[in-house]
Order: C-alpha cells, then structure tokens, then sequence
C-alpha cells in the first residue's frame, strides 16, 4: 500500500514545477524575498516611535536595529546547507511560519528585551528564507537562460522591497502605532504558507553521509563573531575595544577552524571545492567588493541629502527613487545583456558604469543640484544592479546543483559581510577626512569643536548651543568638512569599483547555456532515486564544453544532458 501510494505521488513532485508553472513558482519565491527585504528596512523610520514608547537605553536600541541582519547573515549557511540535507522547501516553510510568529511578537512586544528576542527570530526566520529560495530557483530553471531571467526578476524584487521598506514604514506610522510595520507581514505569511505548499517543488542535494551539526555551529558562530565586530566598527567603535577586537578574533578563528573540518570530512558541510573555480571565486569577491564599495557610501549620501541639503526623510527618499527604479530595470535587462555580452563584460561594465556615475556624484556641493543627483542615482542604480546581477548569476551557475543551497548561503553571506565591512571602511575614511576642518574654527573653544568633530548632526546641535556668529562658523564649516569627506570617500569607492572592474576580467567571456545533466532535473526526486541515477560524472571531461562547441548547437545540446557545462 505505502509503495503505491509513493509511486503515485513520486511523478507529481517530479513534474512539479516543470513548464509553466516554473513561473508560477518564481511568483511565490519572489513574494518571500519581498518579505525579508522589507523587515530589514522597514523599521529605520520606526525607530523614534520605538524610542519613546519602549524607552530601551542607548545599547538596547542598537541591538534592536542591528540583531535582525546579524543573526540573519550569521544563520545563513546553516539554514543554506541544511536545506541541500532536508528539503529546502520544507525549511523555506519554516522559516514563513517562524517569520510571522516573530512578527506578531515584535508588533505587541511591550518592552526593549521582548522586541530584541522578537528582531532575533526574525532573523532566524529571514535565514532560512533567503537562501531557500535562490536555491529552489536553481532548481526550478535548470536553463541558464531561463535562469538568469529569473534571476533578474528576482533581484528587481530585492530592489523594490529595499526602498519600499521605508516608504510603508512611514505610511503606516502615520495611521497607526509603530508595531504596524511588523504586521504587515502576518496576512502574506499566511497566504505565501498554504499557497508554497501546494506549488513549490521539494528538492534535495547529495544525502551522503551525516550533516555536519558541529560545522555548522561553528559557521554560525563565527560569522556572528565576525559581524558583530564588523558592524561595531562601522559604529564607530574603536578596533582597539574589547567588545570589538574579542568578536573579531573569535570569530576569525573559528571560521579558519571550520575551514580546516571541511577540508578533512569526507561529506563537509560545505564543498569547498567550489572555491577552486575561478568563476566561483570572483563572483564571491566581485559581490564583496560591490557592496563594500557602495552600502557606507549609500548611508553617507542620505546624510548629505537631509543635513547638508535640508530635505526632510520622505523627500530623502524620493531623490534615492530613481537609484531603485535604475536597478530594477536592470534586473530586467540583465538576462538580455549576459546573453550578449557575456558575464566578463557585463559585471566589468556594471563596475565601470557604477565608478562613473560616484565620480559624477563628487560634483555635489553644499547647494542642492538636482539633475547632477538624478543622472548619478540613476547611473549608480544601474550599474549596481548589472554587476550584482551578472556575479550572482556567475556564481550561482557555476556550483553544483546539489550544492545550490551551500551557493546560495554563501552569496547572501558575502552580501552581508561586504555591506558591513562597507559601512566601517567609508565611515572610517569620511571620519578621517571630516574631523580636521573643525579644528580651528574662528570663536569656537576646542571642546566644542571635538564634539562637532563626531558627526554633522552632533555639530549641528553644538552651534545651536554656541548661537551668535561662532555657532554659524562652526555650521558651515561642519557642511563644508562634510561635503569634503563625501569627496574623498567618493573617490575611495571609485577606486575600489575599479578595482572590482580588473576582478572581473577572470570570468568567463561568454555565457555557456544548456540543460543540467538528467541526474539534476527541475525537480529533485526521491533521494534514492537521484543517488541511484547519479552514476554518471558531474563535471565534462572529454568530449565536455569543447567538442560540443565544436560540434555545433546540437552537440552542446547533447554534451549538456550528458554533464553541467562549465565555463
């Protein structure tokens, strides 16, 4: 009887996904995507309200912004490699229901600790999201073609959930309490629960061998070490401080402890062969090297907006606009344009077009100029878009199919790490390069001028104290040391964005198309019966890549069911 009725239900899984409904499928994912790149925005504009009805201290309130992304980045290889083990539908569904459970709990949370503990499942809740379902969508477009549309749908969606999250957050604050902005996830949690259940497709990696648990809460550990420290710098705090130095190294360690495991087990948690890949490894450090470059650069540029240009946030937001709606039709393009230009020239071209569009922006002045701010958001939103499209593509293509979870967790990861790393660096260099003018202002006393040397709005409530001419000294000269921080910091990402560009040069000049090999359908089916049919070798060796191209389009199209073609 049990044989029966698994025969029965094993085609339907088989043929889930497949065809049409493969976009229907994207549909759903896209949705869950939407969700986490909201929560991690959604709540910068809550925070006064959060302020004066929780009343947390000053580190409570920091941990309440920054416990979400880091748990989330510290979780994501676990949930990521857990899911190639177990299903990564079955904890793509899981984490929707810990994802609207935690967001019940942070919209009535009635003290600072409460919202924290809530923030944090969040967390848990978005780790298992995110890379479940990039790797669903590696599995339900096994066309690079197809996959790279889907791709770009699918970081068009990111974009809009990042600038929407603010807008909503503001919108709902102005007719409700602050704990609106976690509501809005609940009614979509319980649409996106029933409705993935029916449509996604089960899918699994290799199940040789026990799951790594100790490497896994190793990974976990040390990236939250890494993180912590990482985002402790970009506030400010000095690298010499226990509370940041502590995490770094710890994390460190334990991250190099995790490597040399891998290495050693005969079914590591995490394959790190794929590193060896050229094509893996530059789309890794491209997406680092993006983010890096950008991320402290995009928080630095809405305080020029509001401080130095007085626009007030909902207007901050509107000028950033066009940078949102520059990367989403980016998005769109980019299956086009990977086609065409292959992924070397593309990501080299979305470095140089983003390079071009910051050294641009080194025009801005402390008089407002709307054209030169609308022509460089737009170049910039552009060019981020093509070169995140065109790595995360890259990299994703290039993994194994089994391990598209491990993939998958691993971008998001670099994602994260370079976004924070970003933050410390420029923040750093627009420090360095902001304290010095205040210095010697005319009528300010030196106690006066180091206060306004830690940030323009510190400066700006210092001269409103001193008042009379030595207050509005001291004002224009903070805008005047702050537009030329924005300079200098402006010129540092430009160089790391070139930087980027020559990285790229060590991808693949074209884009290789073609079908998985038959041992890695759209849709995964039994375990067994993919180890079972695994007998034939992953990689093309003879008779691979060349002589298909040699053989023409029906060749490849014969070598490619035959083995994953690599670049």
């Amino acid at each position: 009887m049990s044989g029966t009725t698994t025969a029965a239900v094993r085609p339907r899984r088989r043929t889930a996904g497949a065809g049409a409904n493969r976009w229907v499928v994207l549909v759903v994912l896209c949705v869950s995507l939407l969700l986490v790149a909201l929560d991690a925005t959604v709540l910068h504009v809550a925070v006064p309200a959060v302020t004066e009805d929780l009343r947390p201290g000053a580190v409570e309130l920091l941990w309440i912004v920054d416990v979400y992304p880091l748990v989330c980045a510290s979780l994501l290889i676990l949930f990521g490699t857990l899911g190639d083990r177990v299903g990564r539908r079955r904890v793509l569904l899981l984490g929707y229901g810990l994802f609207g459970i935690a967001s019940a709990a942070a919209a009535f949370a009635q003290t600072a600790e409460m919202l924290i503990l809530a923030r944090a499942l969040l967390g848990v809740g978005g780790a298992m999201i995110m890379p479940a379902t990039l790797s669903i969508l590696r599995q339900v477009f096994p066309d690079r073609r197809e996959r790279a549309l889907a791709i770009g749908i699918w970081s068009a969606v990111a974009a809009v959930g990042a600038a929407v999250g603010p807008l909503l957050g503001g919108f709902l604050l102005e007719h409700f309490w602050w704990g609106a902005v976690f509501l809005v996830n609940i009614p979509l949690m319980l649409v996106s629960l029933p409705v993935g259940r029916i449509l996604l497709p089960e899918s699994r990696g290799d199940r040789n061998g026990p799951w790594d648990v100790a490497g896994a809460l190793m990974a976990a550990a040390g990236l939250f070490g890494v993180v912590l420290g990482v985002k402790r710098l970009g506030g400010g705090e000095p690298v010499t401080s226990p509370l940041t130095l502590v995490p770094l190294l710890a994390g460190a360690a334990l991250l190099l402890f995790f490597v040399r495991r891998q290495r050693r087990l005969p079914h590591p948690l995490v394959d790190l062969r794929m590193f060896r890949r050229p094509a893996f490894i530059t789309s890794v450090g491209c997406i680092v090297l993006a983010m890096l470059a950008l991320v402290g650069l995009e928080l630095i540029a809405a305080q020029y907006l509001q401080l130095v240009l007085g626009l007030s946030p909902l207007e901050t937001g509107l000028r950033l606009l066009p940078l949102t709606v520059a990367a989403m039709a980016a998005g769109l393009a980019g299956a086009r344009m990977l086609r065409r230009f292959g992924p070397r020239r593309m990501v080299c071209f979305g470095f140089c077009l983003t390079a071009a569009a910051v050294l641009t922006l080194t025009a801005m002045g402390a008089a407002d100029n709307t054209p030169l701010l609308l022509a460089g958001f737009v170049l910039l939103g552009f060019g981020l878009e093509t070169t995140l499209f065109g790595a995360y593509e890259s990299m994703l293509s290039e993994a194994p199919a089994d391990q598209a979870g491990g993939a998958a967790a691993i971008g998001e990861t670099s994602y994260q790490l370079g976004a924070g790393i970003g933050i410390a660096l420029l923040g750093s260099v627009m420090n360095a390069a902001y304290t010095p003018g205040l210095r010697s202002v005319p009528g300010v006393p030196p106690h006066a001028s180091d206060a306004a040397g830690h940030s323009l709005g510190e400066a700006y409530e210092v001269a409103g104290r001193l008042g009379g001419t030595a207050g509005a000294a001291l004002r224009r000269a903070a805008q005047d040391s702050f537009v030329h921080g924005l300079h200098v910091t402006l010129l540092v990402s430009a160089g790391l964005l070139l930087l980027g560009a020559g990285m790229a040069l060590r991808l693949p000049r074209i884009m290789q198309c073609g079908e998985e090999p038959a041992g890695a359908e759209p849709v995964l089916p039994a375990p067994r019966e993919s180890e079972a049919g695994a007998g034939q070798p992953r990689e093309t060796e003879a008779g691979g890549p060349r002589a298909a191209e040699a053989g023409g389009p029906r060749a490849a199209e014969v070598a490619a069911g035959k083995s994953r073609v690599t670049a």
